[in-house]
């Protein structure tokens, strides 16, 4: 059986120093020990995320994350195709999947839709991680050909599972 493909957008990352939301960030350490580390999952982010990160006005913070991916060797899926990726992006904010403001959550989820990933992991409820995001996503993914089926959870839903031995 196959593993599963994740892809961690930003909000996963900026939860590992999220002391202001302790049971958010105690989850998502456990996710990276638990399954970023034994190598569970296929996980990757994309350099979006890495831009998203860059753009954070704290500077320890902003070390302390791209440190973080670093450390846990976080593969990134390439921004190619780009015209194809941007195009779903704009189609997700054009369907008010994703309101245009937040074009980069849209991103997110168009980057994982043309590599075939298994669950886009987030802490971004309002614009991700729920289930009518979850299902608009979809349909319209499915009216613009693209069947692989998609997931948006939290990394508290993929921490379910036998640990190699």
């Amino acid at each position: 059986m196959k593993r599963l493909r994740l892809y961690l957008d930003t909000s996963v990352i900026n939860f590992l120093f999220a002391d202001d939301a302790p049971e958010k960030r105690d989850i998502t350490r456990r996710f990276f020990t638990e399954c970023v580390q034994f190598k569970v999952y296929d996980v990757f982010i994309s350099s979006l995320v890495v831009d998203e990160i860059n753009r954070t006005r704290d500077e320890e913070r902003r070390g302390q994350l791209l440190a973080a991916i670093r450390q846990h060797c976080l593969s990134e899926l390439p921004l190619e195709p780009w015209t194809e990726i941007e195009q779903l992006a704009a189609e997700y904010c054009r369907l008010k999947i994703v309101p245009p403001r937040k074009e980069d959550d849209a991103l997110h989820v168009a980057i994982a839709t043309v590599h075939q990933v298994d669950v886009v992991l987030s802490w971004n409820f309002d614009h991700l991680a729920n289930v009518n995001k979850e299902r608009q996503f979809l349909v319209a993914n499915e009216s613009l050909g693209y069947f692989y089926p998609l997931r948006i959870v939290t990394p508290m839903e993929v921490m379910g599972y036998e640990r190699p031995h």
